[in-house]
């Protein structure tokens, strides 16, 4: 590397570090037979360090600009990182000031949460919000509906050969949806003065990325399920259509089922308490997030409103905020043991 590079690879580098630019800039200075004063109050160093910069580059060139030999702490906890990651893995804390704690009993070595934080990041670790599986889900079950019955539909779909949609009815009702604000003080919403409820029965299309749906304020019944259906056989004309649907009871009545057989739909029924498994799901905590959570509507129509918007634009302007989360991959759980699911019951 020449010296007429170092400005370029160094000193405008965005990735450099302040001290490297100090660096190749006193050197700069002095090939240029700057004063060194002048460099001193130019570059924000002591005079005795433009001198040691000068000495050091005609000692070993250039690879004094690119040797990073700044003193890097070691934190103590290093030499214990497996037994901490090992033990925080085991029986995960719900805060750094458990950790804190924690770490401490372990490795006898207390450190700030600030310190603790980053050294927990640096394991990998990282806050997530803790789910729920159903007392009584079959993860066995699930993984053979999954591989048998829900897989081979989706290849077919992705292979144009048949339409593959996920359907589920979703209940909002107009109250507070808390949720996080970055402000200066906290700020209070008014709860909602009345109880009305939006329904909204939905069949989401992953291949397409398109919503076809109803919306009502009053019941979701079985009526509503066969008008939603020939709405699905309009969209998709002669093509093989597979709903994938929870086993509701209004969704598996005979007239259902019956409606379904005469528009030539197969009903492909999700194993009982499978919620992870119907990737409409996913979409319904969309429409909170993106409409409800922190809002506040004076209205019952306001309300309505605003789901109908943010469900409108589902098919357009929203997509791109889906393509990540509505993709064809399912969450499926361990086989839990007799004693887990005995506790998973008595919880529930």
């Amino acid at each position: 590397m020449k010296l007429k590079c170092i400005e370029q690879e160094i000193l405008y580098d965005n990735h450099s570090s302040k001290s490297a630019k100090r660096l190749a800039l006193s050197v700069l200075l002095s090939e240029e037979n700057i004063d060194i004063k002048i460099i001193s109050r130019v570059v924000g160093i002591s005079e005795r360090q433009v001198r040691n910069h000068r000495s050091a580059y005609k000692k070993h060139g250039v690879f004094t600009l690119t040797n990073n030999s700044r003193y890097k702490p070691v934190s103590e906890l290093k030499a214990y990182e497996d037994i901490i990651r090992d033990d925080l893995l085991s029986s995960p804390v719900a805060t750094v000031s458990e950790a804190v704690e924690r770490i401490e009993e372990l490795t006898g070595v207390r450190r700030s949460p600030t310190q603790v934080r980053a050294f927990m990041r640096s394991l990998g670790l990282k806050p997530l919000k803790v789910a729920s599986i159903p007392a009584k889900a079959d993860p066995a079950a699930q993984s053979e509906f999954l591989g048998t019955k829900l897989e081979p539909r989706i290849k077919e779909a992705e292979e144009g050969e048949r339409a593959i949609l996920f359907m589920d009815a979703a209940h909002f009702v107009w109250q507070l949806y808390l949720g996080v604000l970055w402000c200066i003080s906290r700020i209070f919403i008014p709860a909602a003065s009345g109880r009305t409820r939006i329904n909204v029965l939905g069949a989401y299309d992953p291949i397409k990325n398109e919503l076809i749906k109803i919306i009502n304020r009053e019941y979701v019944k079985s009526e509503t399920i066969m008008e939603l259906l020939a709405k699905i056989r309009d969209a998709y004309n002669n093509l093989a259509v597979t709903l994938v649907l929870d086993n509701a009871r209004y969704q598996r009545c005979k007239a259902v089922i019956e409606k379904a057989a005469e528009l030539n739909i197969e009903l492909l029924f999700l194993p009982t308490y499978s919620p992870n498994l119907n990737l409409i799901e996913r979409l319904w905590r969309f429409v909170k997030k993106d409409c409800l959570y922190s809002k506040h509507y004076k209205t019952a129509n306001e309300f309505e409103l605003a789901i109908v918007n943010c469900l409108e634009g589902i098919n357009t302007t929203k997509k791109h905020k889906l393509k990540s989360l509505m993709t064809l991959k399912f969450q499926l759980f361990q086989q839990l043991s007799k004693d887990d699911r005995l506790l998973a019951t008595e919880a529930a």
